[in-house]
């Protein structure tokens, strides 16, 4: 399969992979490159910065409301956004994040985003809102 995320420039140069991209269910993956860590400042090693853990949130979410537009429709974009950070995802990890509907409706469609380590520790918990253009 071609990489969906490919196609938005910026979702590229973050390095996300769609893995799954259903109506009901978009996943990927992403390794946590020096380039979207932060420095550590001393207090332990680098780890996810929170922009790149939104950014790879919204990138999923996104791609799911694009798979639930309705007929005739411009395209989405997210209307809003809520991050809950819970865990570091340390430099040279890969997270994995798995985006699912609460509520797909003709105007806006509503995600939320887990975001976890392969050992199934949580990083982040999103929930988003995409509208229809």
């Amino acid at each position: 399969m071609t990489n969906p995320a490919d196609i938005v420039p910026f979702a590229k140069t973050m390095g996300i992979t769609i893995t799954v991209m259903d109506r009901d269910r978009v996943c990927g993956e992403m390794l946590v490159r020096p380039e979207i860590c932060t420095a550590g400042n001393g207090r332990g090693s680098p780890s996810i910065h929170g922009g790149a853990v939104m950014t790879f949130a919204d990138v999923l979410g996104a791609f799911g409301g694009f798979a639930n537009l309705p007929e005739g429709s411009n395209g989405t974009t997210t209307s809003e956004s809520k991050t809950n950070f819970l865990n570091a995802a340390p430099e040279g990890s890969i997270v994995y994040g798995e985006s699912t509907p609460f509520k797909i409706g003709r105007r806006q469609s509503v995600w939320q985003t887990k975001i976890a380590l392969e050992d199934g520790t949580l990083v982040a918990v999103v929930t988003q809102t995409q509208i229809v253009l």
